[in-house]
């Protein structure tokens, strides 16, 4: 597996947790950005003592992503980081901004090279400078509320188009849970199947019979809400969990808790924190479906999701 510090066999991973943001800064959230290197290492700190391996980080082009500082944060905490290239939905890209004046095929390009040159250190918002030696080992891409926009449907091609090539699963933002159907046809049309695509967000539609049908057709089920109460209580998601094992696809379910607001960060004084998933879920979890079900959803399943064919 491509990690920002080199390739790490999927069986050195460990448990993964499956979609965060370490630095993240973005016009969608204002107010709510994080980008210190020493905060982040104590949060990240956190999670690997809540034994996590690894994190991938799942921010795009253009949102604050910093290759230097997720490698500095990997070699000091002695967490795997798996960052990830792409873009994201339009609420991210203010009017104006240059993915939407680029060509698929410059976007594809750009993706393209930071899985297999290097990202670059400014998050490239022009000619691209010498790349960091730090490679990308995921797309992240996104779609908008029951709805992919012209724009958001080039930057699919784009991103699907520097997967199949570089041979790396893609991760797409499903807005509370929708287009998933969708997206899935958008990637498959570039060279992507279903199995390198990884649903982000499905756990906010927790529709088990939906669910059941994308995991047939072979996607991965990232339920990445883990700790956000005001949404739906934990129960709620151990219950879809359960559901999900029951008609035979856990092998097809990641977790994480997509931390994207720096009020949600331990390390900025607010809460629940990256490491929920470990110090509090994944005890419910086993206590629910036992500890070798944990270990396939943590472990066995990112090992196969993660992999760069």
């Amino acid at each position: 597996m491509q990690t920002v510090l080199g390739t790490v066999p999927a069986d050195r991973l460990g448990r993964v947790d499956a979609h965060e943001h370490l630095f993240l800064r973005t016009p969608a959230l204002p107010g709510d950005e994080f980008d210190d290197l020493d905060r982040m290492v104590e949060e990240a700190g956190d999670v690997r003592s809540a034994g996590i391996g690894t994190i991938v980080d799942l921010t795009p082009i253009g949102l604050g992503r910093d290759p230097v500082k997720l490698a500095a944060l990997s070699e000091r905490t002695g967490v795997h980081v798996v960052a990830a290239s792409g873009f994201h939905r339009d609420a991210h890209y203010p009017a104006g901004h240059w993915v939407y004046r680029e060509s698929v095929e410059v976007l594809a390009e750009v993706v393209t090279a930071d899985l297999t040159t290097g990202m670059d250190a400014r998050d490239w918002q022009g000619p691209r400078p010498a790349p960091t030696p730090h490679r990308a080992g995921i797309v992240k891409l996104g779609a908008s509320y029951q709805r992919i926009s012209p724009a958001e449907a080039r930057r699919l091609e784009a991103g699907g188009q520097a997967a199949a090539r570089a041979g790396v699963p893609v991760a797409v933002h499903c807005e509370i849970g929708t287009m998933a159907y969708a997206i899935l046809d958008r990637l498959a049309a570039t060279g992507v199947p279903a199995s390198r695509v990884l649903l982000a967000h499905l756990d906010r539609n927790p529709d088990p019979e939906l669910h059941a049908d994308l995991a047939a057709r072979g996607a991965w089920l990232l339920y990445d809400t883990v700790g956000r109460v005001k949404h739906r209580p934990e129960s709620a998601l151990l219950d879809l969990i359960e559901a999900m094992a029951a008609t035979g696809h856990g092998d097809r379910l990641l977790l994480g808790t997509d931390v994207g607001r720096r009020g949600m960060l331990r390390a900025y004084g607010g809460g629940p924190g990256m490491a929920v998933l470990g110090e509090q879920f994944l005890p419910r979890l086993a206590a629910r479906l036992g500890n070798s079900f944990v270990e396939q959803v943590m472990v066995a399943n990112p090992a196969v999701a993660l992999v760069q064919s």
